[in-house]
């Protein structure tokens, strides 16, 4: 199963399956650090070639400006962090005291953290954008704090546009439909809209055609798969496969080779991730492109948005002045953007946002974060129905029946 934001990272978080361990900032496993309540233990994944030194300059000024705390840094690779985590948390003693991963709901409802209020300063909470403080939250209590943010949006060829004479991006799916039928019709291998419906990540292009029309994945505590507007999602998704407009063969598509091809040129709109950035500015800097808001049903505009997590574990209740010394610091605008800019995600906070105004990926996605929709992530059977969807969503492109599709996914909720 695809970590939240692991899918938007699939380029690097698997870069190296090594455990990465930073001496410079004092991490050396002994548990007697752990009865000192000046010295916190930190778990944190791999994103990217950059995380080992971005951490280790945020510890390093943090530990200058604080003198007597110190922080043991612990960096694993996205393959390895959930067993390591597993492992640590079968003691008190190993158990990290702040841990940077996706999912933290197991964990809360476990009773083993601290709620956010009480980890940093409620600046830093009224600081962090709405949808993500409510999706770290489980019965309106904030237990975990949002680290950066992935969401999609629209990414268009405007040369292809040019070429094709359509003159603003489509925001409904009638107009989506009608602007890639002008771009197949232009020939040359070029696609219309790239639509991945293989098994990579099929929950997230999904979803937004679900959310696009009103649905979602979840009411309250319960699983909503088969419903009617997830129906018209699904129903308006097979249209545009039907309508010829999509790259071949869709519903064995994944995204990140689908990505490649638009960035090559050959694709005239598709859904992108922060990442795809920077990766036009390595493969293909040439590319004509802009970006506008994810066509939906009405044009009331809606996105995906995937968030990773920091949280505390309580223990013996000893570090919570350090924790949140330490968070309160790296939550800071100057420290706080600097990390985010530096990985190319979305920054959750608002300042954050207004520091990083002139950050390419801030300009393309700051604008997503209001309107973003989450999976129903911290339920239980989540897991077996993203499953499904991946499974047998791909089914649609070659005929399937959508409603006895989402009846069959239904089912994996029970």
């Amino acid at each position: 199963m695809k970590r939240p934001l692991r899918g938007a990272l699939s380029s690097v978080a698997l870069l190296t399956g090594l455990v990465m361990t930073i001496s410079s900032c004092g991490f050396g496993g002994n548990s007697s650090d752990d009865s000192d309540p000046n010295t916190l233990s930190f778990l944190a994944p791999i994103y990217s070639d950059g995380t080992k030194s971005e951490w280790t300059g945020i510890i390093s000024d943090f530990q200058k400006a604080n003198p007597g705390l110190k922080v043991n840094l612990q960096l694993e690779s996205w393959d390895s962090i959930n067993d390591v985590v597993r492992t640590k948390l079968q003691s008190k003693s190993t158990t990290p005291d702040l841990l940077n991963i996706d999912a933290y709901s197991t964990f809360a409802t476990d009773g083993q953290l601290y709620q956010a209020s009480d980890i940093v300063d409620p600046a830093v909470l009224s600081d962090i954008q709405p949808a993500f403080a409510k999706n770290a939250s489980i019965n309106g209590t904030q237990w975990a704090l949002p680290l950066f943010a992935s969401t999609r949006t629209l990414f268009y060829n405007t040369d292809l546009f040019a070429e094709a004479g359509i003159g603003a991006p489509p925001k409904t799916w009638a107009e989506l439909t009608d602007d890639a039928k002008k771009i197949q019709a232009l020939g040359g291998g070029v696609s219309g809209y790239g639509l991945p419906l293989g098994k990579e990540e099929t929950q997230a292009e999904t979803s937004l055609w679900t959310f696009g029309a009103g649905g979602g994945w979840s009411d309250g505590d319960k699983i909503t798969v088969d419903t009617p507007q997830n129906l018209d999602g699904v129903r308006a998704m097979k249209a545009i496969i039907d309508a010829g407009v999509t790259e071949p063969n869709p519903g064995a598509t994944d995204r990140t080779p689908l990505l490649n091809v638009f960035i090559q040129g050959k694709i005239g709109m598709i859904e992108g991730l922060p990442p795809i950035i920077s990766q036009i500015a390595q493969k293909n800097p040439n590319l004509k492109y802009a970006t506008a808001p994810t066509p939906t049903q009405t044009g009331q505009p809606v996105t995906l948005g995937v968030a990773d997590h920091l949280m505390a574990f309580k223990k013996d209740g000893k570090k919570t002045d350090a924790i949140k010394k330490f968070l309160n610091y790296f939550y800071s605008a100057p420290v706080y953007s600097k990390f985010v800019s530096a990985e190319h995600f979305i920054p959750i906070t608002t300042s954050g946002a207004q520091a990083l105004t002139e950050d390419p990926v801030t300009k393309a996605f700051a604008a997503t974060l209001p309107v973003a929709k989450f999976y129903p992530s911290s339920n239980p059977k989540w897991g077996a129905v993203q499953g499904s969807i991946q499974q047998l969503m791909g089914t649609v492109a070659q005929g399937a029946d959508p409603a006895s599709v989402l009846q069959k996914i239904q089912q994996a909720a029970s």
